[in-house]
């Protein structure tokens, strides 16, 4: 029989008197139709997560009992996807996909040939809705850790207040594009190590502007190729985050 999961926030996280509320509460009333003695598990999406039995119900509140807590470590690498926003429901699916994968932050980039352009008042609510989806991928693929998302800005905001990274990739179509095996080996070999943090930017449909991707290259960012097949950009997202998850996420040999 499957446990259910179930995210509580980490302000309001605390092992001896955990419940559930509001939205989480609701699912698990009304929709799993759970009873008092059942069990399920909770999360705060910092890596701590609980086996716990349900002890009371309520209206708009799920009181549980703590059976049993554990940790999970973060991954070896910190993986940042800078993603200029797709049109339709793409989006939706990348930031799904990357909690999956195991990417620590998402940046949504609003580049001058994103086909949807986000004005200011739509941000905030557009922010909270993939916020809201990272917790609903992270509670089926077993996922203690969500990646952070943070509001769109345009590449001349990232790269104006980016984090320091051990490594900074492009995807690229362009001649100069090496492949990611490359980059990441040059790395270990000046390094003696695999990076720990890690930025990839994927372009829109169209890819960035010359002037974007000068933009990234200037502030240290390599270019790799994604391969001789030209890839749709929910593709190439995907594409990415695996390959860097298999170089850098395993144990090293």
């Amino acid at each position: 029989m499957q446990t259910h999961r179930f995210f509580i926030q980490p302000e309001s996280w605390s092992p001896d008197r955990l419940e559930l509320d509001q939205d989480e509460a609701h699912h698990c009333i009304d929709v799993i139709r759970a009873t008092v003695g059942q069990r399920i598990v909770v999360f705060n999406g910092r890596g701590t997560e609980a086996v716990a039995e349900i002890s009371g119900i309520a209206k708009s509140r799920v009181q549980l009992k703590t059976l049993q807590i554990s940790q999970t470590p973060p991954l070896p690498c910190a993986i940042t996807l800078a993603q200029a926003i797709p049109k339709g429901k793409n989006m939706d699916l990348i930031i799904q996909k990357g909690t999956e994968l195991g990417v620590s932050k998402i940046v949504p980039i609003i580049s001058e040939r994103t086909v949807v352009q986000v004005e200011p008042d739509e941000a905030k609510k557009k922010t909270e809705k993939w916020r809201q989806i990272v917790i609903e991928a992270a509670k089926q693929c077993g996922q203690s850790r969500l990646p952070e998302v943070s509001p769109p800005v345009t590449p001349k905001q990232f790269f104006a207040d980016v984090d320091r990274y051990d490594i900074a990739l492009i995807a690229s179509l362009q001649s100069d594009a090496r492949t990611f095996k490359s980059a990441l080996s040059d790395f270990r070999e000046q390094n003696g190590r695999r990076p720990k943090s890690v930025l990839v930017l994927v372009g829109p449909e169209g890819d960035f502007t010359p002037a974007e991707a000068a933009l990234a290259k200037s502030a240290g960012c390599l270019p790799v190729s994604l391969g001789p097949i030209v890839l749709r950009t929910e593709t190439a997202a995907i594409y990415c985050l695996s390959v860097l998850s298999y170089e850098l996420q395993g144990e090293e040999m």
